[in-house]
């Protein structure tokens, strides 16, 4: 009856309502509940019953789990809250560059209890593993009951902390032997960055480590939008490639491959950051070693059930993690609908015969194994990437098939060549630049298809939203029928999309224009359509990579593939932070800036990587076929006041844009020029 997967269901509902409904007093009640529920229960003699009792069960040890968590180990730090507090921090890992500083992560004692937290540096603070830092931080809480609960809580980090003025004090300590692990991390990364050629290098230690940080937006958004980016998130995908590895090394002996594959897994996984998604990768990898130990059978959903309940067990508000979500909902769909796709595939679709040792016999048995395992997966995380990433991609079936094979090739020579390159580096070197060819290839295979008109689709569109609930129904439909005819199916869902695509991309040129805010927190970001023009203003928010993805999503989705121009107000991150981002994956015809004397990185930046694009607005600049009017500043020295304005006057609707000027800015506006009556301003 598999009753620890009932168990482990009941647990991880106790804790979504947990995280997401209800906190403190009401989960005492909903506890009681389900107790009750498990006494009527007890006296039903129907499997069916006893599998209800099983998740009522476990919904009650997890609304007991997750109040003890709150009040025992949360409490504490919830109320800090808010607070300004001196604090002295361990630093447990290497600090990583931000767009405004460095942000580093390391461990308090709050009531003799550690917490893990993050904390923020200006530029040239940058700690490593051993260091003390203290000093009078602003703290924000990220959990549950919270204003706005972060992303944080879900892997563990429940304090942010920011440095009030003035210096924190810094000592160098001894690394505590917990540390020598990141020590060893960033080792591997050294040695990778001497390995690999600049190109490749940033690839290779996201493969082998899940570390992002070195690609580049375009490389990351291209992923994303050909459903391939879980292969450079480290995952289980990751961890079955290393057990073959060890598996074959140790001839497939089952004590050897327990006595060294158990440590390299765990080894793995702390060099890896113990991320959730790898945490259950690495279980579950660990229960399949252990049941061939004892010759047992394995049993998947027993042992995800197994890897889910350790998790939350160790922090129920992992429950929030997207990784651990897409990761669990990856595995659960290729259980559920795996199996059926390639028993169909094999039948009905004339491929020919699958058995024997043939070459096109292993080719069929691959391609409907690969097509099934991407199709099962896809059918629970396409919810999942439509919520947290506004994106679906359409080209990942073709993505996976084209580049999913080499990836095996790619780890195994990225492996071989650290190990030869300790021994001898220029060895390494060589191997290095031997796995960089196909890691080229799978990086220009990624670009190609991203660039594909229908890569992906966006929830940006209501319309596309509208698609993806219609598909599931069509879906939920289709597995009731008693007679199943997928290939109406699929022509019901390509015939849906088409037409959701074709209203999506319709409905903007049918206004004569139209103005969109697009949310990015802290900073600004303006689409201007009029005429069949299409101008952005500003590009830049709480982070300049989400910014360049919802206003490149907000493009793609109305099929606009290329920008008559990118308007900056001025240089601040929240205007300008993701202009560099979006120019790299969106084609924009001119870049209008503003003239600033002294330094300033970002438009150094804009100006070495677009030189050809650049226009500097040095005077009234009027765009006649946009009906846009950009007015310079004579301020080059603030950079608020140095704001461009902009005059948008598409038939009767006058709209200015004053992006940071103040007062004083506005009023110099007014004396050097005459503005017409306005409808809209936006300041």
């Amino acid at each position: 009856m598999r009753k620890l997967m009932w168990f482990s269901i009941g647990f991880s509902i106790a804790c979504l309502i947990g995280v997401y409904l209800a906190w403190g007093i009401w989960l005492f009640f909903l506890g009681l509940f389900c107790l009750l529920n498990v006494v009527v229960l007890r006296k039903l003699p129907s499997l069916r019953w006893r599998k209800l009792l099983c998740v009522f069960l476990g919904c009650a040890v997890g609304f007991v789990w997750f109040s003890g968590f709150d009040w025992l180990y949360l409490r504490s730090v919830r109320q800090l809250n808010g607070q300004t507090q001196e604090l002295e921090i361990r630093v447990t890992d290497y600090s990583e560059e931000t767009d405004s500083g460095f942000r580093t992560q390391g461990r308090i004692y709050v009531g003799k209890r550690p917490y893990t937290i993050q904390f923020y540096s200006k530029d040239g603070e940058a700690f490593t593993p051993g260091d003390w830092v203290a000093g009078e931080f602003y703290l924000r809480y990220t959990g549950s009951g919270s204003e706005n609960p972060t992303y944080h809580r879900g892997e563990g980090i429940f304090l942010l902390c920011y440095p009030n003025d003035g210096d924190m004090e810094v000592t160098s300590k001894e690394t505590a032997a917990s540390g020598l692990l990141v020590v060893l991390r960033q080792e591997i990364i050294s040695l990778l960055e001497n390995i690999f050629p600049g190109d490749t290098a940033g690839f290779a230690r996201a493969l082998l480590l899940g570390d992002t940080s070195r690609l580049s937006f375009a490389t990351r958004d291209s992923l994303k939008v050909t459903g391939v980016y879980h292969i450079v998130a480290v995952s289980g995908m990751h961890v079955s490639i290393l057990f073959a590895l060890v598996y074959l090394l140790c001839g497939k002996g089952r004590i050897l491959t327990a006595v060294f594959g158990l440590p390299i897994l765990l080894l793995f996984a702390a060099l890896a950051g113990f991320s959730p998604s790898i945490i259950r990768a690495c279980v579950m990898q660990a229960l399949m070693i252990l049941a061939l130990l004892i010759d047992k059978e394995y049993d998947p959903p027993t042992a995800l059930a197994t890897a889910v309940l350790l998790i939350l067990a160790g922090n129920p508000l992992s429950i929030t993690s997207v990784s651990l979500q897409l990761s669990v909902g990856c595995v659960i769909g290729i259980f559920l609908f795996s199996q059926p796709i390639h028993g169909y595939l094999l039948k009905h679709t004339h491929l020919g015969p699958a058995k024997g040792k043939s070459l096109r016999a292993r080719l069929i048995r691959w391609l409907v194994g690969s097509l099934s395992v991407t199709l099962g997966s896809m059918l629970t995380t396409a919810p999942l990437c439509a919520t947290y990433f506004n994106c679906v991609s359409i080209s990942g079936i073709l993505t996976n098939l084209l580049i999913l094979w080499l990836i095996s090739v790619i780890f195994y020579g990225i492996v071989a060549a650290c190990m030869l390159g300790v021994i001898w580096l220029p060895l390494g070197i060589g191997i290095g630049w031997i796995v960089s060819w196909p890691i080229r290839l799978v990086l220009w295979v990624v670009n190609m298809v991203s660039k594909l008109p229908v890569s992906a689709v966006y929830t940006a569109s209501i319309y596309i939203v509208l698609w993806l609930i219609f598909c599931y129904v069509m879906l939920f439909v289709f597995f009731k029928l008693k007679k199943k005819r997928p290939f109406v199916l699929v022509a019901c869902l390509i015939t849906g999309l088409a037409i959701a695509i074709g209203c999506s991309w319709l409905e903007p040129r049918l206004d004569n224009y139209r103005i969109t805010v697009l949310d990015v927190g802290q900073g600004q970001c303006l689409l201007l359509q009029t005429d069949g023009k299409h101008y952005m203003v500003d590009c830049g928010g709480d982070s300049g990579d989400t910014a360049a993805t919802r206003a490149m999503q907000l493009l793609l989705s109305q099929g606009v593939f290329r920008l008559d121009g990118l308007i900056i107000t001025h240089y601040d991150a929240d205007h300008a932070g993701g202009a560099d981002q979006f120019l790299s994956r969106i084609q924009v015809d001119t870049v209008y800036l503003p003239l600033l004397d002294g330094e300033d990185k970002i438009r150094d930046t804009l100006t070495a990587n677009y030189p050809d694009k650049i226009c500097w607005v040095e005077s009234d600049l009027y765009l006649d076929s946009a009906k846009i009017t950009i007015f310079p500043s004579k301020d080059r020295e603030d950079s608020n006041e140095s704001s461009l304005c902009i005059l948008f006057q598409p038939e009767n609707c006058d709209i200015l844009i004053t992006g940071d000027r103040t007062q004083d800015g506005e009023r110099a506006l007014l004396e050097h020029t005459d503005l017409p009556d306005l409808e809209i301003l936006i300041a």
